[in-house]
């Protein structure tokens, strides 16, 4: 690969892509443009800009954006139409993030006219291959630096001594090894490494950020009624919000019961295991509540097959696949179930738990005529259900009888 001319870094501020940032300056003698996203990680953005500067970068290439409505509202929404969870319990919190920094890395690129975009993943995870594939999707002509595959920074104390060698401040706190490391947006918190490396030791409780233990939840459980226009929420206990507002109403309402903690070891795509914490509070109060809707809303047929691909789904966006053709293919599928899936749930917070407790929609597919245990006035003749039975039966008869004979 050519030395590039001008590089895009996703840039946190933090001392790791501070370090990136001078890095790429010295290795390759390269302009750099700053992308700092706010995706809802709840940190002071600023100082990433205040950062940038006393490196170097001209204010006119330094970009900080809130693209928290565009997160959810084009990622994370398609993404829980389809009820997606890795390895049927990982609900892709920061999966579905790094598409949409890519996505901008790249537009970014575009407008400055930058021949390169840099990230901070390193090359034993999935965020290198998300923020990649990404890219590539949407510039097959960008050049891509992965400055952790690359340089001789291999260990904690060389990365110090470059940052001392080159004035980069270093927080007092970051001298010493960070007991684990964090990566957060509106979605969910994942807290990796160090202290958690171990599956066989219980997380500490102070790893968990966004949710209070169960057991210290409060002792009275809360009603909270969502409302669905096509698969997604619009609205809460009977107030319309923008789709990053409900996400964060409900990240305070399942934080303050305890809900979404989950302890997981997940299979990488780069082929190894890892355990990850990961709290996502106000997804698993919208999972739930989505499930809730479908149940009245969705025909058995379309959510059943709804259902079978959501693995084949889930997995493409954990593997980096969020602009490929299969995955808008699926959506294109998924999009078209949620025509009717319309309505309001009720579910109950409590101790970390929540359950839908009822639901109701004007596009209703359940029949209380049809399933009453009182007289239903004709509307179901339980007498059908003999042929019914006999004709699915018979392949079994056949089969049976074959046996039967074949052991005679």
């Amino acid at each position: 690969m050519s030395a590039p001319k001008k590089v895009v870094l996703a840039y946190s501020g933090g001392l790791d892509t501070s370090i990136i940032l001078k890095w790429l300056q010295t290795e390759y003698e390269c302009e750099v443009v700053t992308f700092t996203a706010d995706l809802g990680q709840g940190e002071e953005l600023e100082p990433a800009r205040e950062k940038a500067v006393m490196l170097g970068i001209k204010p006119e290439n330094i970009y900080i954006e809130d693209i928290r409505e565009e997160f959810v509202r084009d990622f994370v929404f398609p993404m829980f139409r389809a009820n997606a969870a890795y390895e049927g319990v990982y609900l892709l919190g920061t999966s579905i993030a790094r598409p949409l920094i890519s996505k901008r890395l790249v537009e970014i690129a575009a407008e400055t006219g930058a021949d390169a975009v840099s990230h901070g993943a390193t090359g034993k995870g999935n965020d290198q291959v998300r923020f990649e594939l990404a890219a590539y999707a949407l510039n097959p002509d960008i050049k891509v630096i992965a400055p952790w595959r690359e340089w001789d920074l291999s260990s904690r104390t060389k990365l110090l001594d470059f940052a001392e060698k080159n004035q980069i401040p270093i927080a007092k706190d970051k001298r010493g090894e960070a007991p684990f490391s964090v990566d957060a947006n509106l979605l969910h918190t994942s807290s990796e490494g160090k202290v958690l490396e171990d599956p066989a030791q219980e997380a500490p409780d102070y790893v968990y950020q966004r949710t209070v233990h169960p057991e210290d939840a409060p002792d009275t459980a809360e009603m909270v009624e969502i409302t669905f226009e096509k698969g997604d929420a619009v609205a809460i206990n009977g107030e319309a919000m923008s789709p990053a507002t409900i996400l964060t109403k409900l990240n305070e309402l399942g934080g303050k019961h305890g809900v979404g903690r989950l302890d997981l070891v997940e299979n990488r795509f780069v082929g190894m295991k890892s355990r990850g914490i990961y709290e996502t509070p106000g997804g698993t109060v919208l999972l739930e509540a989505h499930r809730g809707i479908e149940q009245i809303t969705l025909d058995s047929g379309a959510g059943h097959l709804k259902d079978s691909i959501m693995p084949r789904y889930a997995e493409l966006i954990y593997n980096g696949f969020w602009f490929s053709p299969e995955r808008e293919m699926l959506q294109a599928l998924i999009d078209k179930s949620q025509e009717h899936v319309t309505g309001t749930v009720r579910v109950k917070l409590y101790k970390g738990s929540v359950n839908t407790v009822a639901r109701w929609s004007d596009h209703s597919l359940y029949s209380e005529a049809h399933v009453t245990f009182e007289e239903d006035a004709g509307a179901y003749d339980q007498k059908d259900a003999q042929g019914f039975i006999q004709l699915n039966a018979l392949r079994l008869k056949l089969l049976a009888a074959r046996n039967r004979r074949l052991k005679g």
